[in-house]
């Protein structure tokens, strides 16, 4: 281990990739005990800026210094052997491994061969009680939830001794009470002499957590401020180039019959344990239909269970009119149901697959895209070109890997297959979650303009503002019940929270 990180510079980095230049000769600096928020839109440079500090790319331009020495960062083991440390947006977790023997991956053991988790045990539990990030080290990753397997890749990073640890979108995944413990972490690190660097979209965090801002648009460096000297209205302007449009519609009253309907749904999660306790709910066409609550709460599995992705236990989906309880995705997907997943990079996508390739995921084998076993590409060309240019998706080419993508161009993809189908429902699980102002704004707009068309749909969200914003009534789960279903003019933030807290008359469904 080198000696501690008093200062880190990264001077005039250039990266390009085909076609983009993702970086434009920019330029940061940090020092022990600071907090600097790294802010910009989706797909602005920040997450490839972060990657070259991490060894996972290479520069094609510009120097990193280190206590005033340059260094060469070829790999992330370097990274680590410096003093740095990277928490991913997306984690880089084994889900079948315990935390110790995620932990303990890629480090050299006490008995030389045979593996010894006693000691990683024990320095996970001391960070643990040190940093306040408790996790069990016999816990297998995927019995965690969200927030814990992120305090696990905090825990690597410490395990590995790092000084600056870059923290790439973390309140992404996190509910609003995970969150604000996230944060006072991260001025428990900094209290100890560590460094953080955040990269964020989120303007509240920022203000509420860093000591400076640095902002890139278009791959440039815009903005460099104090928090104390800025304002949220500042640093958006700088973020998109632009001041905040306002955002205006109407609510509307729907009454008839459903386009999709879920009557007396109970549904089991992962741990086989109830997740959905008898829920009755629909949304009407052209109806904006809000579901709020505080992650774990049913949320996840009611959005699977309609899909076709979860088994029901007992009750009946319908849609329109029709039941489609216990059909299978493909069957529910013909039958004119569209679904925006929670992990857009996962379970929306294949991240492998080339854009055409995800663009036509669900119509591939279908006319005009094929002839049997044969592709018909000129129609597949021109269909994905046409939904690249009408959903704004940024990318070099149709050939590009989809994982190579920033996280709002992806979702401009899901949104661009998934309503160019234009189904009679879709379900959009946090839709905006990990986007930018300007990312968040599109979506949004594509979820209006496809109510206003006739769809249905669901919006699951955690961020009360968007559901308040884009809904006509909303529902509130709470331990897998519906707590109650309000006109979206009524429901101020006060009666949902509580609603969301569970302090209110359980069963109160109101349908109409």
């Amino acid at each position: 281990m080198s000696a501690r990180i008093e200062r880190l510079e990264m001077r005039d980095i250039v990266k390009r990739f085909p076609g983009v230049l993702s970086n434009d000769h920019v330029g940061i600096d940090i020092s022990s005990g600071e907090v600097l928020a790294l802010l910009g839109e989706n797909g602005a440079g920040k997450t490839t800026l972060m990657n070259i500090l991490y060894g996972l790319y290479q520069p094609d331009g510009g120097q990193i210094l280190i206590n005033g020495e340059q260094v060469h960062i070829e790999s992330p083991r370097t990274a680590i052997s410096k003093g740095i440390g990277m928490v991913h947006q997306h984690f880089m977790l084994v889900p079948t491994l315990t935390v110790a023997e995620n932990v303990a991956l890629g480090m050299p053991s006490a008995k030389g061969a045979l593996l010894d988790l006693e000691p990683v045990k024990r320095k996970i539990v001391e960070i643990g009680a040190t940093y306040g990030v408790s996790v069990n080290p016999e816990a297998c990753v995927w019995q965690l939830s969200v927030g814990e397997q992120q305090r696990v890749e905090i825990i690597k990073a410490l395990y590995r001794g790092a000084d600056l640890l870059i923290m790439d979108e973390p309140t992404a995944v996190l509910t609003p009470q995970e969150a604000i413990d996230l944060i006072g972490l991260l001025r428990t690190m900094v209290a100890q002499g560590r460094s953080v660097i955040m990269i964020s979209h989120k303007l509240h965090e920022v203000m509420a957590v860093s000591d400076r801002v640095v902002v890139l648009r278009d791959g440039k460096k815009v903005g460099s401020v104090c928090t104390g000297q800025t304002c949220p209205e500042q640093l958006a302007r700088l973020m998109v180039g632009r001041d905040a449009r306002p955002f205006q519609r109407q609510i509307r009253q729907f009454s008839g019959d459903y386009a999709l309907s879920v009557d007396q749904l109970s549904v089991s999660n992962n741990m086989c344990t109830p997740a959905l306790r008898g829920i009755s709910l629909g949304v009407h066409p052209g109806e904006i239909l809000g579901i709020a609550g505080v992650s774990g709460n049913g949320q996840k599995e009611f959005a699977e269970s309609i899909c076709g992705l979860r088994a029901v236990d007992s009750g009946k989906v319908f849609l329109c009119g029709q039941e489609i309880t216990g059909l299978t995705p493909k069957k529910i997907i013909e039958l004119g149901l569209g679904f925006i997943p929670e992990d857009r990079l996962h379970v929306g996508t294949i991240p492998s697959f080339q854009i055409w390739e995800n663009l036509l995921l669900k119509d591939h084998a279908e006319p005009p895209f094929a002839k049997g076993f044969i592709l018909n590409d000129t129609e597949i060309r021109s269909h994905s070109e046409q939904l690249v240019r009408d959903y704004g998706i940024k990318t070099p080419d149709l050939s590009t890997a989809t994982g190579k993508l920033s996280g709002g161009n992806i979702q401009r993809l899901i949104l661009a297959r998934e309503i160019s189908r234009q189904p009679k429902v879709l379900v959009a699980a946090y839709p905006t979650r990990g986007l930018d102002i300007g990312a968040a704004e599109y979506v949004h707009e594509m979820l209006l303009k496809a109510s206003q068309a006739g769809m249905g749909v669901i919006l699951i969200s955690e961020e009360l503002d968007e559901v308040q914003k884009l809904s006509d009534r909303i529902a509130v789960f709470f331990d897998g019940r519906v707590m109650d279903i309000l006109p979206a003019d009524v429901a101020d933030e006060t009666r949902l929270g509580l609603l969301m807290a569970g302090l209110a008359e359980k069963g109160a469904q109101k349908n109409g």
